[in-house]
């Protein structure tokens, strides 16, 4: 029998479950408290052709361009897989990666001997070695600065692993300890995934389990040509900007027009700035990430979240542009700016098609990543993720107090503290939401944080500053703009250090401090 509209429901809802349940998986079993604590991760599922199926776990910006991934891995072996293959890619410009840190385990799956799809993992690694411990290394110009590039690569070659690719992968990180206990937690939540969908084609058939893939993702091209069929007609323009190419002050235009039309949507960034010197480029992969969200974000949330979503919508991104950069150009920021810039530009672009779903400015991030060396040698990497700001106003509802980061949906968490003060060498003064800083209105902004800590090692900090350079946070329809953040370091032993240092360069490495330093965020 064909599949009816209750079978595609449920066959949705079941791929979304078995999605959540890869992420449990990799939640529980990580070594890295960037997963077991922060959730830096995202799962997906593939068809066999690479489209996206389920992003129903994890962060937007991961998954929605984790078509371009499996792509990739189905254009080096395509016509090689075989049953308990594992492949591990990350490059942006060769691998269909977004940026480096950001590793994907990919597992195809056999049914009866034929390829039926794929189980992704992709998560954000601890350190992946280059310039700077933590992944992103501010003084970066170029990508080899940044850490390995990973190709698509057989990790497992039928059911076996490499043990001299493991071996490789481990001694490219200052972390191995970690990244070892890593790779097989996203190993083993790819493994389940895959035998939960081989458990539902046993139940409903593997003829008609690959026809409902097919026919979610035609469901899906639908319910979002419907839904932009209600928005008026014509062109509507959004921008964003940087002040700095991490190196020099300078103005930075990322600029899109949204064209609705019968057919579908245009989302056009000609007149973007070209690539830049700094870290700041986007890939395509992370360029097509970001406008998903925006365009997913924005529409009825009861749509499916899968690639089929998006067949309707055509992206012109300038190759050489900060949003879609050429090789050899260093973007390890990427998936933060310009990827919340890119999401921001989108939604004012929307908010003028649509002004009752206009959604206000969220804050952006300026917090530092602090590594150091334990008693017994061993790094560690910590991320502050305890700065981060709040979200924007929509009409309904406040924005979101304290969050991840707008790349992520509120999907990435804030860890516990107290947790912290354990793993870290690090001591919590204060962590409590920020007053009288949020964009007023009828529904103000969500505020930010007051965040102080003073740690008792010496470290190298990397600051990530827009937060405290860009504009602020934009209001809407009438409402005011929220405030800026601000960043001091106060060193209480060893040379001095001058706020002018974040200031004037809020990108780049600040130089390491001996003995204790304390750090506050106000944002």
């Amino acid at each position: 029998m064909k599949p009816d509209a209750i079978d595609l429901a449920i066959v949705q809802n079941r791929l979304d479950h078995i999605s959540q349940q890869m992420g449990a998986v990799m939640l529980r079993t990580a070594r890295s408290p960037i997963f077991s604590h922060a959730r830096d991760f995202s799962c997906f599922i593939a068809d066999a052709s690479g489209s996206v199926l389920s992003q129903a776990n994890g962060i937007p910006i991961h998954t929605g361009g984790g078509g371009f991934a499996v792509r990739a891995l189905l254009k080096e072996y395509g016509t090689s897989l075989v049953e308990g293959d594992v492949f591990i890619l990350s490059d942006p410009y060769v691998a269909g990666g977004n940026h480096l840190p950001d590793w994907v385990i990919a597992r195809p799956i056999h049914y009866a001997g034929k390829l039926i799809g794929f189980t992704c993992n992709r998560a954000h690694q601890s350190d992946i070695g280059g310039g700077a411990a933590g992944t992103y290394n501010p003084e970066a110009t170029e990508i080899f600065h940044e850490g390995i590039r990973l190709p698509v690569l057989r990790l497992v070659e039928a059911g076996r692993t490499r043990d001299d690719l493991w071996r490789l992968l481990l001694l490219n990180s200052r972390t191995p300890h970690l990244l070892d206990g890593d790779l097989r937690a996203m190993m083993g939540s790819t493994e389940i995934g895959a035998e939960k969908i081989s458990q539902f084609m046993t139940e409903i058939g593997v003829e008609k389990g690959l026809e409902c893939f097919e026919r979610v993702l035609d469901y899906a091209d639908r319910r979002f040509r419907q839904a932009v069929s209600e928005l008026p007609r014509g062109r509507f323009v959004g921008e964003s900007w940087f002040d700095n190419d991490c190196f020099d002050p300078m103005d930075i235009p990322i600029r899109v027009a949204i064209t609705i039309a019968d057919d579908g949507v245009t989302v056009d960034f000609t007149g973007t700035h070209p690539q830049i010197k700094g870290f700041k480029n986007s890939s395509i992969a992370n360029t097509h990430s970001a406008v998903y969200t925006a365009l997913s974000s924005f529409f009825d949330p009861a749509i499916p979240r899968n690639e089929g979503s998006f067949r309707s919508v055509r992206i012109i991104a300038p190759k050489g542009s900060l949003v879609n950069a050429s090789s050899p150009a260093a973007l390890t920021m990427c998936t933060i700016f310009p990827g919340c810039d890119i999401i921001e530009a989108c939604w004012e672009a929307l908010g003028s098609a649509d002004p009752e779903r206009a959604c206000a400015g969220w804050g952006a991030n300026s917090f530092p990543i602090s590594s150091g060396v334990t008693d017994p040698g061993i790094t560690f990497v910590m991320y502050h993720w305890a700065g981060s700001s709040g979200g924007g106003a929509v009409k309904g509802r406040d924005g979101f107090p304290q969050q991840g980061g707008l790349n992520s949906l509120c999907g990435l968490v804030i860890p516990n503290i107290e947790t912290f003060e354990q793993l870290y060498p690090v001591r919590i003064g204060k962590h409590e939401l920020r007053c009288d800083a949020a964009g007023a209105g009828q529904f103000r902004g969500g505020p930010g944080v007051e965040y102080e800590v003073e740690i008792t090692r010496p470290v190298q900090l990397m600051f990530r500053g827009e937060g405290t350079r860009r504009f602020a946070p934009r209001g809407v329809r009438g409402g005011l703009p929220g405030a800026t953040g601000r960043l001091y370091c106060e060193p209480t032993d060893g040379p001095a250090f001058t706020p002018p240092c974040i200031w004037h360069s809020p990108h780049r490495s600040v130089p390491i401090l001996y003995g204790v330093a304390r750090w506050r965020r106000l944002g």
